[in-house]
């Protein structure tokens, strides 16, 4: 049975996904959640890590947290370049909200400092994660908020959107990205797919019909 746990990590999420005493991580939050974070991964037998995409909140803690569980981080080849350097892409924003939310993360990108990690796993669309302890689940591709964004689908019934969704006031699509079409089209993939739950990177998760 697979067991998907929230970790909050104040407006941002990891998660936390476990079966037959095996687990994977997804995200890795903020380096002021660190300890929280390790704390609630230390006794579940963690195999690996996984970034839903290159953003300095989903990524600041994968090298603390590789080197502590002794586990690989993987992540999308294209955003590789993006995990270095949050700035080496434009931006854009929808509506006022997304305009501050854009203003704010550039403050944020500024004061932040993301160790050097090696994610030696790239991870593309239909790749599963079964050598890690999962048995049911699926990376799947989900460019748009960032070019190398992902999801994670688990058990055809659960799906982690990493930020091509939010539920920050309500849930919808992201507020932020790169490419507004072909997030758009990534939002067309996950309604194709009926999903029961859907995890987003940032607020509480929520029936797949109520997104």
């Amino acid at each position: 049975m697979v067991k998907i746990d929230r970790i909050k990590c104040g407006t941002g999420n990891c998660f936390l996904v476990q079966e037959d005493g095996c687990s994977v991580l997804v995200d890795t939050g903020m380096a002021k959640y660190r300890n929280k974070i390790f704390r609630f991964c230390i006794d579940k037998n963690v195999k690996l890590i996984v970034l839903t995409h290159g953003h300095v909140d989903h990524i600041q803690n994968a090298a603390y947290l590789s080197k502590k569980l002794r586990v690989p981080v993987a992540m999308h080849k294209d955003d590789l370049d993006l995990s270095s350097n949050n700035t080496i892409r434009p931006l854009f924003a929808n509506g006022f909200a997304g305009r501050l939310l854009l203003w704010q993360s550039k403050r944020l990108i500024k004061k932040s400092i993301v160790d050097v990690f090696c994610p030696v796993l790239p991870l593309q669309d239909g790749d599963a994660l079964d050598k890690y302890g999962l048995n049911n689940a699926t990376i799947v591709g989900l460019p748009g908020h960032t070019k190398g964004s992902i999801g994670v689908l688990i058990d055809r019934t659960d799906l982690i959107v990493g930020d091509t969704l939010m539920n920050i006031f309500n849930p919808a699509r992201a507020l932020i990205y790169e490419d507004g079409d072909t997030m758009a089209d990534s939002i067309a993939k996950i309604n194709s797919m009926e999903v029961k739950k859907i995890h987003f990177g940032h607020g509480a998760s929520v029936e797949g019909s109520k997104w």
